[in-house]
């Protein structure tokens, strides 16, 4: 079959990378894909978020199936679109991307089915939302309600951090997405992912992952869209995974379902879990970025064959089969990141690393120019690796990293240290 992949980052490199190992995968096209992208797959230009054009192209190029990898599409409603025209989809409806696209959303859904989160107030009002914040003090969570690229939450220790983070977004720091903030009681305990796949009705745990916001060694400095991240993750126990799907995951599904929006994709639910029970942090529309790199590693050919189960509603009949092994991907990122960082800067010893099943770079902010790799945004490379121990995952990963001849980029040297202690 065809297939069609919208996306251009380190999550759209490991979905391609994991649909061609699927022999269902006759030719796979990437919009707009990146220079990684561009070494298995064919790239092409396209407006990702215009509907009409994206199923134009769809139509001219006899795709038989889309899979939409970031959020921005699928909240402009390019998924139902596509299915408008009859044309196969992985991604859920505009009404149900609210899940992601409105963080006060998802705080109703949240009331309305009785799962567990943070306690909330919403404010299309500076000076209302900071007379709360001064209220209920600090530490405190200022969220931007909309899409701000993974940057608008601010997680503030103190109150001035959390007024200025108010200031911030109603003065537009995070554009349109921050016309409207929710701020969230600071919940203790430790992060982790976890994925499942809903075709409206059936929902299937696919992995869990955990990932590693802050900027810095320790978990120090401002919050990134994630500097590395590691499949499973140990404080995801069974009973904690059981907990999470029936008190918050199913009733989730269903009030969507009773709501008339019934949820069809990869619904990625971030957890904060102390003492063996998980409160939801955010729900988010699609695999998450690093997260997507670990969970394809260990998935590889299969993905495609759960995807379309999820995009033809019989993922009742669909099983998930694990290698008991681990995964982590560290990412590379351009210095300055998450502030200014500068574009262009050559990246080189790529040509020697392995690239199979239990080692890959995956690409999220690369362009080739003149025959070269080069830097062309902030989260630049997602350097991936499989093994037995999530220590040997972790050794295989920075000895890829050793190898990388990139001046202008650093990474974290700590990923993983949770689970490592």
């Amino acid at each position: 079959m065809n297939i069609l992949i919208l996306g251009s980052g380190g999550r759209e490199h490991a979905l391609a990378w994991a649909v061609m190992q699927n022999p269902k995968c006759d030719k796979l096209i990437v919009a707009p894909g990146n220079a990684g992208i561009a070494a298995i797959a064919e790239c092409a230009t396209l407006d990702i978020e215009d509907g009409p054009t994206v199923v134009s192209f769809v139509e001219e190029n006899a795709i038989d199936f889309v899979i939409i990898g970031p959020e921005a599409p699928l909240a402009a409603g390019v998924a139902d679109d596509l299915r408008a025209a009859g044309i196969l989809t992985f991604g859920p409806s505009k009404a149900a991307a609210r899940l992601e696209a409105s963080k006060g959303f998802t705080k109703e859904i949240c009331d309305a089915c009785g799962a567990p989160t943070a306690g909330y107030a919403r404010f299309d009002d500076a000076e209302r939302a900071k007379a709360h914040i001064r209220a209920q003090g600090a530490p405190i969570v200022v969220k931007a309600d909309g899409l701000a690229a993974g940057k608008g939450v601010i997680v503030a220790m103190d109150e001035a951090t959390a007024l200025a983070a108010v200031d911030d977004m109603f003065a537009g720091a995070f554009g349109g997405a921050g016309a409207e903030v929710v701020i969230e009681e600071f919940m203790e305990g430790e992060e982790a992912s976890w994925f499942v796949l809903c075709d409206g009705e059936n929902v299937l745990p696919i992995g869990t992952a955990q990932d590693h916001k802050r900027v810095g060694d320790g978990d120090t400095g401002p919050n990134t869209g994630g500097m590395g991240a590691y499949s499973p993750a140990p404080v995801m126990t069974g009973a904690v995974i059981e907990k999470a799907m029936e008190e918050i995951v199913r009733p989730t599904v269903a009030e969507m379902a009773r709501r008339g929006t019934p949820y069809q994709g990869v619904l990625y639910a971030g957890f904060m879990i102390e003492d063996g029970q998980p409160r939801l942090v955010e729900y988010n529309c699609r695999f998450g970025d690093p997260e997507c790199q670990v969970l394809m590693m260990r998935l590889g050919a299969q993905a495609l064959d759960l995807m379309l189960a999820t995009a033809e509603g019989t993922l009742d009949q669909a099983r998930v089969n694990w290698a008991d092994d681990h995964a982590m991907t560290v990412v590379m990122a351009a210095k300055g990141y998450p502030g200014a960082y500068e574009k262009g800067t050559v990246i080189r010893g790529l040509d020697a690393l392995p690239e199979d099943s239990r080692a890959m770079v995956f690409h999220a902010g690369t362009a080739e120019k003149d025959g070269r790799i080069v830097a062309a945004g902030g989260r630049v490379l997602n350097v991936t690796a499989r093994g037995d121990s999530l220590a040997e995952a972790r050794d295989r990963a920075y000895a890829m990293i050793e190898k990388i001849d990139w001046p202008e980029g650093f990474n974290r040297s700590d990923i993983g240290w949770r689970a490592l202690g």
